[in-house]
C-alpha cells in the first residue's frame, strides 16, 4: 500500500479487524518513512455476469442497481441509508446465486423487496421492469397486490 502522504511504496499493517458487516476488512497502517498513521479498507469484489433476457452477457453494475431502486422511490419519504441498506440486502441476495445471475432473477427480487418496503415504489418499478402498456397493466398489477 502507497503511503497517502509521502508516497513512500511500502507501508507496514498494524491492526486488521473485520467490519461489523462481515464483508470488508480496516487495517491500520504505518509508513515507514514518514511514521504517519492511516486507515484503509479492504472489500472482496466479485465480479458479477448478468445474462439478460436476449441471452447477451453483461458485467453486473451496482450502480445500476441503486438508480433503479431510487427511481422506484422518485420523491417518496426514503433517506439515503434506508436507500443504501435496500439495495445492499438486494445485492446479496443477488450475489448469492453464483457468479452467472439471470436478469429476470435480479428484477422480481427487486419486486419482491420493493413490495415489502412501499406499494408505490414496487408498482413504479414493475411498470418499467414489466414493461406496461396501458392503465389495464397498473389495475392487474395492483389487484394482485
Amino acid at each position: 500500500m502507497v503511503c497517502p502522504y509521502c508516497n513512500k511504496v511500502e507501508t507496514n499493517v498494524i491492526d486488521s479487524r473485520k467490519n461489523s458487516d462481515g464483508h470488508s476488512i480496516r487495517r491500520r497502517r504505518e509508513c515507514s518513512k514518514c511514521k504517519i498513521r492511516f486507515t484503509t479498507y479492504e472489500k472482496a469484489e466479485i465480479g458479477l455476469l448478468v445474462q439478460k433476457r436476449s441471452g447477451e452477457i453483461q458485467e453486473f453494475v451496482y450502480e445500476k442497481l441503486y438508480k433503479g431502486v431510487e427511481s422506484a422511490f422518485g420523491g417518496l419519504d426514503l433517506n439515503e441509508k434506508q436507500l443504501k441498506t435496500l439495495v445492499d440486502n438486494i445485492h446479496n441476495v443477488i450475489k448469492e446465486q453464483g457468479i452467472k445471475v439471470k436478469s429476470e432473477f435480479i428484477g422480481e427480487t427487486v419486486l419482491s423487496h420493493l413490495k415489502e418496503v412501499n406499494k408505490v415504489a414496487y408498482l413504479r418499478f414493475a411498470s418499467v421492469y414489466k414493461e406496461f402498456s396501458d392503465a389495464s397493466d397498473f389495475e392487474k398489477e395492483v389487484a394482485e397486490l
